[in-house]
């Protein structure tokens, strides 16, 4: 290929041709061509130039590899198990990664053998609360007990809006039961009509039970799921139990009885609803939030700010006071900014 280059720039010049005019029809510079001359090797060592493998696997191994890969002993092994029980036998044809570039090419790389091959699982329905009782979440966690290995089961249900918690009950058991008697007390609670809510919760056993998911659909609530193992897409639920369980007030010995640990999780629920400043709503209480109060609140913060630097304007050299602005709109699970379906918004029922 190269001494071609050569031998064609050379007749082209020697025809009245302009040697730099040559070399752009090849696709080399005037440089490249003199270093072509001075060199010893003809192999074009341009970057991207085509040259032959010596070493490289022959059409023949190609087909013995998938001969081999396609034959009954191996038609169900990956060339990881392959490539070793052929050496046992003093065989070697080439490494495992030459016989998954092989399979690939052919088409051939797929899960090989009876179990079931992974899965990618769509992230969840991205959903929006504007305001409270739109979307809820919920989950369970342990409570230890005096028996070592044994734990009471505190379901708590939290709404994503005011994070306030609305819902709670402690049991000894994991059942789809006690989850939807807990939804059921809580709708009526908190007035939640048909197709008001979402409520959002992880893939356990009592969150797709067959009488949670009839409660639901006799509440008239839409069910929500994470994806199996991905506790990201439950992130209040997650955020309260860390709260709960990293509070000074939580006890250092397990709870000695069912009694206990209600009791105690009832002064928590007080607590977080009503004294709690919580970081993720501009350090207002969840029940003031909850109830719409916090935006009057918010409102004179900002004025104690604004007063204080007229007082000491030197201390804020310009600068605009805290924003103190209440939060808008909280999403679960949002879509990426693009490329993606736009989230759900839950409005207020009618």
């Amino acid at each position: 290929m190269k001494q071609m280059a050569l031998t064609l720039i050379d007749e082209a010049v020697a025809a009245g041709a302009r040697r730099h005019k040559a070399c752009e029809v090849l696709g080399i510079t005037c440089r490249s061509l003199r270093r072509w001359r001075v060199a010893e090797c003809p192999i074009d060592a341009r970057k991207g130039a085509e040259r032959s493998c010596p070493h490289a696997l022959s059409d023949e191994e190609k087909e013995q590899m998938m001969d081999v890969c396609n034959s009954a002993p191996y038609k169900s092994l990956p060339p990881s198990q392959i490539v070793p029980r052929l050496a046992d036998q003093g065989v070697y044809i080439a490494s495992e990664s030459s016989f998954y570039r092989v399979l690939k090419a052919r088409g051939q790389d797929n899960h090989r053998g009876r179990a079931q091959a992974p899965r990618t699982v769509a992230k969840p329905k991205a959903w929006a609360a504007t305001a409270p009782n739109q979307v809820w979440s919920w989950d369970i966690t342990y409570l230890p007990t005096a028996v070592r290995g044994q734990f009471h089961r505190l379901y708590l249900v939290l709404d994503i809006y005011s994070r306030m918690i609305v819902g709670w009950e402690v049991h000894l058991e994991e059942l789809a039961t006690y989850a939807a008697q807990l939804m059921d007390k809580a709708c009526l609670r908190y007035h939640i009509a048909k197709d008001q809510l979402v409520l959002h919760a992880d893939n356990g056993s009592p969150m797709k039970g067959a009488t949670m998911l009839a409660t639901l659909q006799k509440l008239g609530v839409v069910p929500s799921f994470s994806r199996p193992s991905v506790s990201n897409d439950n992130p209040y639920s997650e955020s309260a139990f860390k709260t709960l369980k990293y509070t000074p007030a939580y006890p250092l010995q397990p709870f000695a009885s069912l009694d206990d640990a209600r009791q105690w999780v009832q002064r928590f629920v007080a607590w977080y609803n009503t004294e709690h400043r919580h970081s993720g709503i501009q350090f207002v209480t969840p029940q003031q939030r909850h109830e719409g109060k916090d935006q009057a609140l918010l409102e004179a913060r900002t004025a104690v700010y604004e007063a204080a630097k007229c007082a000491m304007p030197d201390r804020w050299r310009n600068r605009d006071v805290r924003d103190w602005d209440p939060v808008g709109t909280v999403w679960l699970n949002p879509d990426k900014p693009a490329g993606e379906p736009a989230p759900v918004t839950r409005q207020p029922a009618a």
